[in-house]
């Protein structure tokens, strides 16, 4: 009996040793560093300067990496302030071209196909230094040079953490840095409204605007096309941006479903209703040609004809 209840209970304890381990492995509950993070961003940084945007002169991409990951690597997962980018940003720095900034808030995906990569707008992502880390995942350890690959402190757990101090840091350089006609595209369907408290551009941006480079900001509320519309220009929370932003002094202009925005939703949902485009042509320039033109044309023939009999009778 003995020996019959052994072998069950020796599979159970190993099962809950490994998973035990896997738990102490695993320190935080988000996902550890990108893995190849080193060549990801290094490339990364070589094609924004070649292709993406040579305008920027050269970079030493090397240099800036290292300056990148000396601002984590070696500490406290949870003890990153914005601060300790400033040599990174320094160093990837370059001009935001004015009337092209555009800022946004739930939307990251639509923001990056409407600003085409910085050809037709040029959002945080489209910078050198967003671009460096968009959409990676990266942390240190305390006393350790290495990267943590198997976890990586959420926000939740800690607010100063690796990822979220980059973007402050981003966040407001890229707010600084930025002049004339401003941009922000909300979504109108976001949970909550489409200007979110606490929010990047709420806590990082808009604070450190420069009110004397600023000409006017321009608010699209772009609802998700299968989206409910939950907030839009003077009311809810898009209301409580424009007080603000008029507060502070700007020039606002607000746009709900702004019309190259939609064009570009309705590309990939060209069947949805709210992308039935109903043209203003009149009848006339889509039906067959009008007596009236019918004429000339004829009236064009015959004087052709005349001129050609005429050519005829001089030469011969």
């Amino acid at each position: 009996m003995m020996m019959s209840l052994f072998f069950p209970l020796l599979f159970v304890s190993v099962l809950f040793m490994n998973s035990f381990s896997g738990v102490q492995g695993r320190k935080w509950k988000g996902e550890g560093t990108t893995k190849n993070l080193e060549n990801i961003v290094i490339g990364r940084c070589y094609d924004y300067i070649r292709i993406v945007n040579p305008a920027v002169g050269e970079k030493n991409c090397s240099q800036i990496w290292e300056a990148f990951k000396n601002a984590f690597i070696n500490k406290d997962p949870c003890s990153i302030l914005p601060k300790d980018y400033e040599l990174f940003i320094n160093l990837s720095l370059h001009t935001i071209p004015p009337n092209k900034s555009l800022f946004w808030e739930n939307n990251q995906l639509l923001v990056n196909r409407f600003a085409d990569r910085g050809r037709r707008y040029m959002s945080l992502g489209d910078t050198l230094f967003g671009f460096f880390g968009d959409f990676l995942n990266w942390c240190g350890q305390a006393d350790s040079p290495g990267l943590d690959y198997e976890s990586c402190p959420t926000t939740m757990e800690c607010e100063n953490n690796a990822v979220e101090s980059f973007w402050r840091m981003a966040s407001i350089t890229y707010a600084q840095h930025s002049s004339g006609v401003i941009h922000v595209l909300l979504n109108g369907s976001a949970d909550g409204g489409a200007y979110p408290q606490p929010g990047f551009f709420a806590d990082y941006e808009i604070p450190n605007l420069q009110k004397d480079r600023i000409s006017q900001v321009v608010v699209w509320v772009v609802d998700d096309i299968e989206g409910p519309d939950v907030d839009s220009c003077g009311i809810h929370s898009v209301k409580i941006l424009e007080t603000r932003l008029k507060t502070l002094g700007y020039d606002v202009i607000c746009t709900d479903n702004n019309k190259s925005v939609m064009f570009l939703l309705c590309l990939d949902n060209p069947d949805n209703s709210k992308c039935a485009l109903a043209s203003s042509a009149p009848a006339a320039q889509r039906g067959p040609i009008s007596s009236d033109r019918g004429c000339s044309w004829n009236k064009l023939m015959i004087v052709s004809f005349v001129g050609f009999l005429f050519r005829f009778a001089l030469v011969y």
